[in-house]
């Protein structure tokens, strides 16, 4: 599997404003937010270097976040990782016997994505991102 970088760490919040000041007081600033529906949650991207600090505010309450946050609370969610073919790598990690939550590809927030159970990579959330589709 050929990784490319660390394309953003995602952070779960409460309220994307008040974290965002946070950030800003650091020097760095939202560049944008979306949402995305399928995910239910809302999004901002604060760039840093080649990679992205994105808030994750859950949008329902029967959101993923919704309940990773009542369960954990704010704090640090998944680390993303860049990868030039989702599918190969995918397919690789499931072959070396990762467990993955997502089998094919989804759309996410900057292209497709797929998530490892955290059961296979020490207890950490790891998103694969194949950026622009």
């Amino acid at each position: 599997m050929k990784t490319i970088k660390i394309s953003h760490v995602g952070i779960a919040v409460e309220d994307l404003g008040r974290a965002s000041k946070v950030y800003e007081a650091m020097g760095l600033s939202v560049q944008k937010v979306i949402e995305v529906p399928k995910q239910k949650v809302r999004v901002a991207f604060i760039p840093i270097g080649e990679s992205t600090i994105e808030l994750v505010q859950p949008t329902s309450p029967d959101s993923t976040v919704a309940a990773y946050l009542e369960k954990r609370g704010e704090g640090l969610h998944h680390l993303a990782l860049e990868v030039e073919d989702i599918e190969a790598a995918l397919a690789e990690l499931q072959a070396l016997g990762m467990r993955l939550v997502d089998q094919t590809p989804r759309q996410g927030a900057e292209g497709r994505m797929a998530f490892l159970h955290p059961a296979s990579t020490d207890r950490v959330l790891i998103e694969l991102v194949e950026p622009g589709y």
